[in-house]
This record gives structure tokens, sequence and C-alpha cells, in this order.
């Protein structure tokens, strides 16, 4: 995409559309030479195109930045220090330091691009081109980033002052007040409307807006504006910090029929749901086998983009970030950033034993460590989703480095330690290649004894370490809408169509459907652990524990992380590792991570970010989240 400024566009756009024509013999012309004056911008297609297309660079690297809001959860701990995540996980936030946040959410950079859409939008309801088709798409396009950027502030800080005016440097007053949550939702919903409307015959093109995802987007912000978090009542009843907190009209719904709201957000999913050209292997009458749910999971999450997986899944994108050989953009090394460091990766974002505890059994069990049959082979006959998202012990992956293949020539993932014949013949323990005791950039291991693999592409010739991918972001999935109705029919008391829309996504993983008997409360938590396996490291959960209000239960936690031990079976002899349950017997247990590494703590101000101190000065109209 080309690179655009709030009044001026480079002038490298200009000789692309024939309005550079000839030299400039004025060498008092104090014009700035590498930009273009607003006027030329709107008044011509191309130019106007270049400033919308720079709307979307608000997306940031998507959700693949090296730290990830995943170690905000409990998903994930990040492995290295210093770097304000635990100023979060830690409620130690304040409005002078509030911690490590991403620019995607980080307030002022939103304005910025609120700013730049509100001149988009101003300046094309009346374009002065004479494309009109393109001058429609474009403005559909802008309506969609507002109220994309609007939803981004609204879920991480409450409401906000909402702002379609464009200042200029003349204007003496730039103060405004936080609007109503609902006022807040009311104006996102009409902007996806708007967007959804102007954008009905767009052809869809990667990375592009489109109107499935101005009405996907609509559906998210009336799911969320339905949750116990944002019903003020409910809220105060389960927080005694919000309830001492007297403009909750910021935080929620301060009256009004929730039942409504409900059904409010299961109409907008429905909406979505029809449209089923954008369902990817959703319409299976029963499970299909462990290793073809794994490779659906794993299609879904390379969203098209990896040669080894089936590219038709990425029908369940409807918005992406998507990268290319063209720039070199962090978002392209997720699997150097989390990676084992036995690939001389650097394990960042790395998943705890919280989130891999929480997949089902094959039989659709619940996990139990109680169990000698689930204990005694922790990965064995586990959700599909789980080898599919996370490299654990015994994993196969990638070939090695060249420098490391002769000491794992069977690729498999290694964060035990294992009993080993000596040269002499004495047995000894040797820590695995991808722990923090390893022969192989140690500092790097990940503590958890896992590491990521969703969105790592698996082609193994892609070497983490230093090669780019191209694997998209999901901005908004087909899948979270399908699970945003489940939730919506829930809480309407609709058990039986929320089972249906469940097994679809189940079946298409290789899990067994929902008992018919299992409603209510039962049927809630079994939804909720679903999405929480389903939509991992998709910067829900974040959010998701939070409006449920169930954050101290969860991302509260210690975090948990796993100690394997590979012991030699008698007369088993050994002297290069490698993973076999013919050779070993393993055992496997579960520690707290020591508070010297990570110490994990909620308070109820954490519910929502705080407004940075500076904001609140500069805007004396703000008021400031509760328990700040």
């Amino acid at each position: 995409m080309k690179t655009i400024k709030l009044f001026y566009i480079p002038i490298s756009a200009l000789l692309f559309t024939g309005l550079f024509t000839s030299c400039n013999d004025d060498f008092v012309n104090t014009k700035p030479l590498n930009e273009a004056p607003k006027e030329l911008v709107w008044a011509d297609a191309g130019l106007a195109q270049a400033f919308v297309n720079d709307l979307y660079n608000g997306f940031g690297q998507g959700g693949f930045n090296e730290q990830m809001l995943a170690s905000l959860s409990d998903e994930s701990m990040f492995t290295h220090p210093g770097r304000g995540i635990n100023t979060i996980t830690e409620s130690r936030s304040t409005p002078t330091d509030q911690g490590w946040i991403v620019d995607s959410y980080e307030y002022g950079n939103m304005y910025k691009y609120i700013r730049a859409a509100n001149t988009a939008i101003e300046n094309l309801k009346e374009p002065k081109f004479s494309n009109a088709t393109q001058a429609k798409q474009m403005l559909g396009e802008a309506y969609f980033l507002r109220a994309y950027y609007y939803q981004q502030l609204l879920r991480f800080y409450g409401a906000i002052p909402l702002i379609t005016k464009i200042y200029l440097l003349e204007d003496t007053d730039f103060t405004a007040a936080r609007n109503t949550y609902e006022e807040c939702v009311d104006f996102i919903v009409k902007d996806c409307d708007e967007a959804a409307a102007l954008l009905q015959d767009a052809v869809k093109v990667e990375g592009r807006t489109s109107q499935a995802a101005a009405q996907a987007l609509k559906a998210r912000v009336l799911t969320y504006a339905a949750s116990d978090l944002h019903d003020v009542p409910t809220a105060k009843g389960k927080s005694p910090t919000i309830a001492a907190y007297g403009n909750s009209e910021y935080l929620g719904y301060v009256s009004g029929s929730r039942v409504e709201r409900w059904q409010k957000a299961k109409a907008a999913a429905k909406v979505v749901l029809d449209q089923t050209a954008l369902a990817y292997k959703l319409d299976l009458l029963d499970s299909v086998t462990a290793a073809e749910g794994k490779a659906n999971y794993i299609a879904l999450a390379m969203g098209g983009k990896s040669k080894v997986s089936e590219i038709d899944a990425k029908r369940d994108l409807i918005l992406g970030r998507f990268f290319n050989d063209l720039k070199d953009e962090g978002g392209a090394y997720v699997g150097r950033n989390n990676g084992p460091n036995g690939y001389h990766n650097w394990s960042g974002n790395t998943p705890t034993q919280l989130l891999v505890d929480d997949y089902e059994m094959l039989s659709g069990e619940k996990f139990d460590w109680n169990k000698p049959s689930h204990s005694s082979n922790i990965y064995a006959n586990r959700d599909p989703r789980l080898s599919a998202s996370i490299l654990y012990d015994g994993a196969n992956w990638k070939p090695r480095t060249d420098d490391v293949k002769e000491r794992d020539p069977a690729n498999q993932i290694q964060t035990g330690q294992y009993e080993v014949l000596n040269e002499k013949g004495v047995k000894v323990i040797q820590y695995g290649l991808d722990t923090r005791n390893s022969p192989v950039e140690d500092w790097n291991g990940s503590y958890m004894g896992y590491y990521m693999r969703k969105f790592v592409d698996g082609d193994p010739t892609i070497i983490d370490q230093n090669s780019r991918q191209r694997i998209p972001w999901p901005i908004l999935r087909y899948t979270e809408v399908v699970l945003n109705y489940v939730e919506a029919c829930i809480e309407l008391g609709e058990n039986d169509e929320a089972r249906n829309w469940l097994n679809k996504i189940r079946f298409r993983a290789g899990m067994p459907a929902i008992p018919k008997t299992e409603s209510g409360q039962d049927l809630k938590a079994r939804y909720r652990n679903e999405r929480r396996v389903e939509l991992a490291y998709e910067e829900h959960r974040f959010f998701d524990t939070r409006r449920w209000m169930i954050a101290k239960e969860t991302v509260g936690r210690p975090v948990t992380y796993i100690s394997v031990f590979g012991s030699l079976n008698t007369g088993k002899k050994v002297s290069l590792y490698q993973y076999n349950t013919g050779n070993y017997t393993y055992s496997y247990k579960v520690n707290t991570i020591a508070p010297g590494i990570e110490n994990r703590n909620w308070l109820d101000k954490m519910y929502f970010i705080s407004i940075h101190r500076d904001e609140i000065n500069r805007n004396n109209k703000l008021v400031q989240n509760p328990g700040y």
C-alpha cells in the first residue's frame, strides 16, 4: 500500500497518474517536493484511493507482534523480561505506567487513524472525481475502518469520545467528553451498517474490507455489548470496584433489556452465517478423523498461504492482515519469534499448561490429571487442535538446522530430560534441545515446556530463524461469528441451536458431538472452552475473560508449566535420544512458575485499561476508569 499523510500525498503517486508532466523551473517553489496538497488528493481517484489504502495501516502487524496479547492472558507467557507485559499481568498498570500496549490498541494511534477516516468520509460523500463506483467503495471502506478502530478502543478502554469533526489548527478547543458505552455501540453499529450497504457489490480483495467484514464486526460489537461486564447491574453485582464507580454509563448499559441485546447480537451474527460461501467444512454430519481434524485446523490458521495446507480454508478468513515479499515486516517472522530455541528461534509467547489442560480428550471427556489413563501419556488421544496449535515434547516438527541436525535426526521437539548412555555405557541425564538447558541458545528456551505451533507455516523449506512466512493475521473469521451466534443462542435459552452450530465446529476438528442432555450452565461452560481452544492466540481470550467477568479465576491464576522426564526401559540402550515409548517410560509433572520469573495477580481495575494521565491532562473533560 502507498503511504499518504493527512493533507499531502507522496509525489511519486502523481508520476503514476500523469499529473507530473513537466519540469518546474521555479526555484522559489516552496511547496513540498515529496507531497501533494489535499485539493489534488480528493480531486483524483487514484490519489484518493492511496489515502484510503493508508487507513489500513492502523492494523499494524495484526496480532503478529513479537509480544502478543496471548501473553496478557492465560494462553501463554512471554519468555523475555522487561517488556511491560508483567505490568498488566500483575495488575500494576497505572495511568502513568499502563504497561505494554501494542499500537493497534494504543489510544493516540487509533485516534490518528480515526481522524484520517473522518477526512476520507467527509471528502468522499460528494466526490470530486467521476468514478462514482470507486468512490462508493472507498467510502464504505472508510466507514468500516472508523468503526473498527473505535471498536478497538471501546473493548480496551471502555467508552471513549466519539469524534467526527476534523480538527484544524485554527480550532481553539480540542477537549471532548467520553460518550456513554451505549452511544459508542450505537455509533459503531451505524458505521458498520453504512459500510455494509456501500460495499454490497464490492469484489473481495485480500486484505481489503467487504460487506461481510462490516457485518461480522457488527456481530462482534453486539456480542460484547450483551455480555456481563457491559450490563452495569450485573457488573456491579460481581465487582466491588465497579459498584463503587459513579460514572458506570462509561462501562456499559445502565438499564434496558439484556434479552433484547442478545437478540440483536444473534440476528447480526445470523446475517453472516447465512453467507454459506464463507463456511469451510461446516456441513459435516459427523466427526472427521483426528488426522483430518488436525489438518483442517492447521489449514484454517494458514489462511490459504501455506504450500503444505489446503488453500480452500481461506474462505473462513473474512478479513486478514496479509504479508508479502515486497516489504520486510515483523509479522512475517512469527516462527522465529515464537519457535523453539533448538532451532535458533526466540520462544517468545509460549503456551501455558493452563491452556494445554483445557483441550479435551478425543472422546469429548474433560482431561483429568487424576485419571492414570490421561496422565500417563498426556498428549495421546487429545483434541486434534492441541497438536495443531502447540508443539510439545515428542511432537514431530521441521528439519533441524545443519549445526543441530546430527543431535536430532528425527526432528522432534525435545522439552524434557532423558536418560541416555554415555560413551562409557553409563546412564546420564540429558536435557532436551528445546529446553533452557539446551546446548543450543539456552537463554531463548521456553519456561513452559511448550512452543507455539498455530500460525507457524509448517513448510519444511521455511527456516524460521531467518525466513519470512506469508501467513495472514485473522482480523475477522467466519468461525468467530459462528461462536458469537452460539453464545447468543445459549444466553437466550436456545440450547438445540447452540449445540447444532457448536457441533459443526467440533466435527470439522475431529471431535464428537456434544451430548443432547447438556444445556444451561454446562453448555455455557462447554461453549466457553470450545471458544478458548478454537480461537487460541487470536486476541479473544484477553477480552473474553473480562467481558464474562471470570478474569480472577482465569488470567489471575499462577501460570503452570510441564516437566517431562524420560526413564530408559530395562535393557534399552540409547546413546542418541529420540522420543520412543518403546525405549522410554515418560512421566509428567505440573509445576507453578517461580515468583521471581513471573507473578500473576488480578485486580478488578484491570477489566479496562486506564486512559493515560497525559491524555487526561490534555483533555480535562475525560473521566478515568474505576480503580485507577
